[in-house]
């Protein structure tokens, strides 16, 4: 049976890493047209406070809770029976459509108070106006929720690639319909292409459903059922463990706020490229991952396939994180270097950008742990651990600031992963009551070669091949390009020769099935 399930884990989230690529390329599509239309105006500020306030929204109740709460329990009432499951699966859609009707009225009535709160240095034309899109842009929390129920419901049924690609189905409609209603409506326009957007994402998954022979439509719950019981009861301490997770952004802003200007930018910039593989390889492998987990037969086979969760996390987290700290100074000239972004803000945001990527493995650990603590329904234990990464955070930022400024606020928060993804393998373990053996000395060993050998590599790769500042685009970005081909063919070479067993699942979940 683990052998079936780990290729399979692998598969799935080699599916969503294609799909969720497609999705950034358009979403910094979608960022570069809007910048055309507005560029840097008070209006697109008003606009960057609503979005923020119903994303905000998006990611604590509908990307995160929710998903945490639904699909391990879905998933194991697939195990029992499928159309019982589908049955718990509409119910609990009439439910999420009550409770989000209940919070996008609340959000529509307190708009104002909640714009103040995010924007209190704004002017009264500049708050009425944030206002009146937040209002606007509320109801995208009905669509992004009823995305993720859908999403949580075919991942569980084993489908990824539909769902990780519906994103780009999202920013596509955008961008069709941005230009047409920004020159009709103005910046309102940008709000009713944000609800287009959301709709279709709802809708590309909503319609697959029908193909996987499993509609979703609002049925009258049985509050009666354990399993809807179960999901309702493990939602709200999700969400209160969710909610903390958004303290850490804030930390870095008011500990920024006391250093040179413009730390916050560069914290901010930096972040934009984190994002990048964050979503590309973390999310996209803890996502693939947690309907796994729930479906384990027994423990054996939860420690199996969550020791290859946590391996194949570093396994492609390692060299991208070792890469982009190799070349931090180059990319950010690629992507930022021109009009105003100046010499300090070059340095600053490279600097940054390189502190940053050391936490990446720890961040995918963390997260790749925390969805074990979803499955094994564990919603004490997961705020215990989200709770202790944000009181890390806020004291290793604290301690870390004053000797290394705006480097040592982007450091902190991955360290705080690495130590709360510790805590949360303790209380793995101490649930299953067995040793995990996730990292062995001799894997450790390994890893470390072919690090060196992509360090090695791209060292020689840099005195052959000087980066020129003032080369073409297209010269820029063939040397970065060239950068990752080296880097990723060198660490392919090694992994083979030390016959990482990464390639052996790679072949298994791509290869011809027997019979």
């Amino acid at each position: 049976m683990q052998n079936n399930k780990n290729p399979s884990m692998v598969r799935h989230a080699v599916f969503m890493m294609a799909g969720t690529l497609l999705s950034r390329i358009l979403g910094l599509a979608r960022e570069v047209l809007v910048a055309a239309f507005f560029g840097a105006t008070k209006a697109m500020d008003a606009f960057n406070v609503a979005y923020t306030l119903s994303n905000l929204a998006r990611q604590l109740l509908a990307e995160g809770a929710l998903s945490a709460a639904f699909v391990p329990v879905f998933s194991q009432a697939l195990t029992r029976s499928r159309e019982k499951a589908l049955q718990l699966a509409r119910g609990t859609m009439t439910v999420l459509l009550c409770a989000t009707f209940l919070v996008v009225g609340l959000g529509i009535l307190f708009a104002p108070g909640l714009v103040r709160i995010m924007a209190p240095g704004f002017d009264p034309e500049n708050h009425s106006l944030a206002v009146g899109l937040t209002r606007w842009m509320f109801p995208f929390l009905i669509f992004i929720s009823l995305e993720a129920l859908t999403m949580g419901e075919l991942n569980s049924l084993g489908s990824f690639f539909v769902p990780a690609l519906s994103p780009a189905f999202s920013n596509l409609v955008f961008i069709v319909t941005a230009p047409f209603f920004a020159a009709k409506f103005g910046v309102y326009g940008l709000a009713l292409s944000v609800l287009c957007g959301g709709f279709a994402h709802f809708m590309t998954q909503w319609l697959y459903g029908f193909r996987m022979n499993a509609p979703l439509y609002p049925t009258r719950p049985d509050m009666r059922d354990p399993d809807l019981k179960r999901i309702m009861k493990l939602f709200l301490p999700y969400a209160a463990g969710l909610s903390l997770n958004q303290v850490n952004p804030v930390i870095s802003r008011m500990l920024g706020s006391f250093l040179q200007a413009g730390s916050i930018s560069v914290l901010n910039y930096s972040n934009r490229i984190l994002q990048l593989p964050l979503g590309l390889f973390v999310i996209a492998i803890s996502q693939a991952v947690l309907p796994q987990l729930a479906r384990a037969n027994d423990d054996d086979e939860f420690v199996a396939t969550l020791r290859q969760a946590v391996r194949f996390a570093l396994f492609v987290v390692l060299p991208a994180s070792l890469g982009m700290i190799l070349i931090s100074d180059e990319v950010v000239h690629l992507l930022f270097v021109r009009g105003e972004f100046n010499g300090w803000a070059w340095s600053a945001t490279s600097s940054t950008l390189a502190f940053s990527m050391l936490g990446l493995p720890g961040m995918a650990c963390s997260t790749v742990i925390m969805r074990a603590l979803y499955a094994l329904s564990m919603p004490r234990e997961a705020f215990k651990v989200t709770s202790f990464s944000v009181a890390s955070t806020a004291v290793l930022s604290l301690i870390l600031v004053w000797p290394m400024g705006y480097n040592g606020l982007a450091l902190a928060p991955g360290i705080a992963f690495t130590l709360s993804g510790l805590l949360g393998l303790h209380y793995v373990r101490k649930k299953l009551g067995r040793p995990l053996g996730i990292i062995s000395l001799e894997l450790f060993g390994d890893y470390l070669v072919a690090l060196m050998v992509i360090d090695i590599s791209v060292m020689l790769y840099r005195w052959l091949w000087p980066y020129d500042p003032a080369g073409s685009l297209g010269m820029r970005s063939l040397w970065i390009a060239g950068v990752v081909v080296l880097s990723a063919g060198m660490y392919s070479a090694v992994t083979v020769l030390k016959k990482f067993e990464e390639w052996q699942l790679l072949g298994q979940a791509f290869g011809k099935k027997r019979p």
